[in-house]
Formats: C-alpha cells, structure tokens, sequence
C-alpha cells in the first residue's frame, strides 16, 4: 500500500509570479514565512510558514501546528490569521498581504476570503491542494463577493527545497524508499 510518504508531492516552483512592484519586499517578508516554515519542521510538523502584513508592518508570524495542538485546522495560514486579527483587533484583515511558503489550501484560502485580505504571496505551487490557481482559484472566482490578488513563486525554490527535504527525511526515518521524481 502506498502512503502519503511514498509520493513525492511535487511541490514546486511552476507558476509564474504575477508583477509585482516591490519585489525585494515580497522576498523579505517570504523569507520570514521560510524562518516560520523551518521552525515547523524543527517541531515535526510539515514545513509551511505564514507572515501577515499589514502597512509595512509585520502583524503576525504562523507555522503548522496540527501535529501540536491536534487540529486538523492549525495551517499556518490560519494561525497567523487569528493572530493578526487579535493584533489589529478586528476581524477584516483590508489593507493586509499574507505571505505564505506554500500555495493555501481550499480551507486556508477561503479563509483569506473571509477576513477580505487584500492580497497573497506564495511561494511553492501545491499540485495536490492549491487553491489560488492551481486546482482551484479562490481569490478571483467572481461567485464570491470578495477577491483578491495572488502573487506566485516569491522565493518559490526555497520553499519547495524546504517541503521535499521535510518529506525525504520522514520517509528515511521510516526506513521507507525514496519517491521518484517526476
């Protein structure tokens, strides 16, 4: 039987990044989410990290923490969401950039949705989950009565290293083959 262990999931860095113009601090902030991320997997949780932005300033910082406080909820997206939303002490997020290592999930994108952020960067594609242009496009589906702009690829091979080396060394720890590429 194949488990979730044995596929490489493919994260990667395949979308291309829509134009941007502030780049450096696209990739200033996506390095913070890689610290959160990193810290994630110290902890054996799965590698993604999230920073809320709101006027330049750093609201909130998010990892995984499922495996922790046992919540299937607990994506760093969704921890950095409340945590920004208790700073600024209101639950619309306007005005504010969620900058996360990994494309958000259909959950933790409508949940972005539903605080009406103003815009998300990500930075691996997530073929198996990702909703903000990959299986799903969340943030522009004009049925919803909120979007926003989506910005791909910031940093993107950094956080794809991050995820398959995570995946790699579970899957030597448990004696198990190494996924193929593909």
């Amino acid at each position: 039987m194949i488990g979730p262990l044995d596929v490489d999931w493919g994260y990667t860095a395949g979308m291309t990044d829509i134009a941007h113009d502030e780049p450096s601090d696209d990739e200033r902030w996506m390095r913070l989410a890689l610290e959160e991320a990193a810290a994630a997997a110290k902890a054996g949780e799965v590698p993604i990290g999230a920073v809320i932005v709101c006027g330049g300033e750093m609201m909130a910082r998010g990892r995984n923490r499922r495996e922790a406080d046992a919540d299937p909820t607990a994506h760093a997206e969704l921890v950095a969401v409340r945590l920004a939303a208790r700073a600024l002490g209101r639950w619309r997020l306007t005005g504010c950039t969620v900058y996360v290592t990994l494309e958000p999930c259909p959950m933790c994108a409508g949940a972005l949705h539903a605080a009406r952020i103003d815009r998300c960067v990500f930075g691996a594609v997530d073929p198996k989950a990702g909703a903000l242009g990959t299986l799903y496009d969340i943030a522009s589906d004009e049925r919803l009565n909120h979007r926003y702009q989506v910005t791909s690829g910031v940093l993107a091979e950094e956080s794809a290293a991050l995820l398959k080396s995570f995946f790699a060394r579970r899957r030597h720890a448990h004696g198990e083959p190494e996924a193929l590429e593909g």
